[in-house]
């Protein structure tokens, strides 16, 4: 967010600070378009009275409780620079009441100071504040001295008992901005993270925030998901969240072609999706794609399809979004093709026809991954390279039904019924085609499907 927001709150009358994660990120100079703003002296009435005439106010809950407002400038550039609003809130305490995170009671106050509403944070680097008025850092807990050494320490003992996910944000933190979690932190997460089965999937995974992203996305979108994956296996707190992870974690893959524990070849395979800056559904590809192999080496059965029915418990449970669930689905299902064929035209074509362009590409990048954590032929890499560049050289060749020169309309008044007969037909004919795309003519399609009538 731009500091001409920063300055029209200031218009406003209001002895308004930058609180949280944004302060956090000015001072480690990145880039953030997201800021929340505390005003104190007020309470929530007297928030609203004082945004009313300027825009629309909407109040801002936390499980039924009043914690502040979203606030709607009615100024055109400012709403451009804050569509979804701005986040304003008085000042306020929480005190835990029980062990999950919607037991807290949350007061608004405005006799609340700065430095004590900083006191309910998560981390002391996220418990700064910045008074606009006058460039004022407020920061009770060290967190600047914190945040030069890149260490991440909790407000308070209790912080990952009153919100267990702050473990994960904690976490993600690491990953992100390669914080140190020092050996009190990690003591407390051991300690506290059983209270992670007591937090919503939503969180967790699929986001409650504007954003859609709940902690575990952000984690594996950072520049080091795999050391904090680890941590989150050393402290507990991996298989409270995944506990299909249970299994998983020191599993003998048996292999000299994959050495190690199962679990170590799926951070780095994350890891290595990392930075190959694959998209989402890659990365949760990447960490789940084999967590049916312990399954498999017992019942014989196939891993990925495995993986996949695995795979979309998990994302369901986190509460991922459908589209996200699917394709990770589709993906983990599809992630062990093998390589060991001629990679000429027909090979690319029959790969494009089951995944579309779209999932062959991201198909392909896990494979780099994949492979790049194993000893593998140097065969191996120069097939899946020629596969990447068949992949390019064929899309625009015909391998889905839609390329055919003829369609369904054309085989019924060729004299075909509606049904399995006629979706079978289209299939041969799409088959033929992807074998010799020569062969996508009308009149030969035609014929060859005539063929199949007598």
């Amino acid at each position: 967010m731009s500091t001409a927001t920063r300055r029209y709150i200031s218009s406003l009358g209001l002895d308004a600070y930058v609180v949280g994660g944004a302060v956090r990120d000015e001072l480690l100079g990145i880039e953030h378009s997201d800021e929340d703003f505390l005003v104190p002296g007020v309470d929530q009435a007297g928030l609203r009275a004082a945004l009313a005439p300027h825009g629309r106010v909407e109040d801002m809950e936390v499980h039924g409780q009043l914690v502040g407002v979203r606030f709607f400038p009615r100024d055109r550039t400012i709403r451009e620079l804050a569509p979804a609003g701005i986040e304003i809130t008085p000042p306020r305490r929480e005190s835990s009441v029980g062990p999950g995170h919607r037991d807290f009671e949350i007061v608004t106050d405005s006799s609340v100071s700065i430095a004590d509403d900083m006191a309910r944070r998560d981390f002391t680097v996220n418990a700064m504040a910045r008074r606009l008025a006058t460039d004022e850092l407020v920061d009770p807990f060290g967190g600047r001295a914190h945040l030069e050494r890149r260490e991440l320490h909790t407000v308070s003992p209790e912080s990952f008992r009153e919100d267990p996910l702050r473990i994960l944000r904690g976490l993600r933190l690491l990953s992100q901005l390669s914080f140190t979690l020092t050996t009190d932190t990690l003591a407390q997460m051991r300690a506290e993270a059983p209270g992670l089965r007591h937090v919503s999937g939503e969180r967790i995974g699929g986001g409650v925030d504007a954003d859609g992203m709940g902690e575990l996305s952000k984690l594996l979108l950072g520049r080091r998901p795999a050391d904090a994956l680890r941590l989150a296996r050393d402290t507990g707190a991996l298989v409270e969240f995944l506990p299909e992870f249970a299994v998983v974690i020191g599993h003998d893959l048996g292999s000299a072609r994959q050495p190690g524990p199962l679990e170590e070849h799926l951070f780095e395979v994350v890891q290595r999706t990392a930075e190959l800056d694959a998209a989402l559904e890659v990365r949760l590809c990447a960490l789940l794609h084999d967590v049916g192999k312990p399954e498999a080496d017992r019942t014989g059965a196939d891993h990925a399809h495995l993986g996949a029915r695995i795979a979309g418990g998990v994302l369901r449970r986190l509460r991922y979004p459908n589209v996200v669930r699917e394709e990770v689905q589709r993906l983990v299902a599809g992630h062990a093709f093998w390589l060991d064929g001629p990679i000429d035209g027909v090979f690319a074509r029959r790969f494009l026809a089951s995944h579309g362009i779209d999932r062959a590409r991201r198909l392909l990048l896990h494979k780099h991954a994949d492979l790049a954590t194993k000893r593998v032929e140097p065969w191996e890499l120069e097939h899946l390279a020629a596969l990447e560049r068949r992949v390019e050289e064929e899309r625009e060749r015909p391998h889905r039904l839609s390329d055919l020169a003829v369609d369904g309309n054309d085989l019924l008044a060729a004299g075909y019924r509606e049904g399995p007969a006629l979706g079978a037909a289209l299939a041969r004919l799409l088959d033929l085609v992807i074998d010799d795309p020569a062969a996508n003519a009308r009149e030969r399609l035609l014929a060859e499907a005539a063929s199949w009538l007598s």
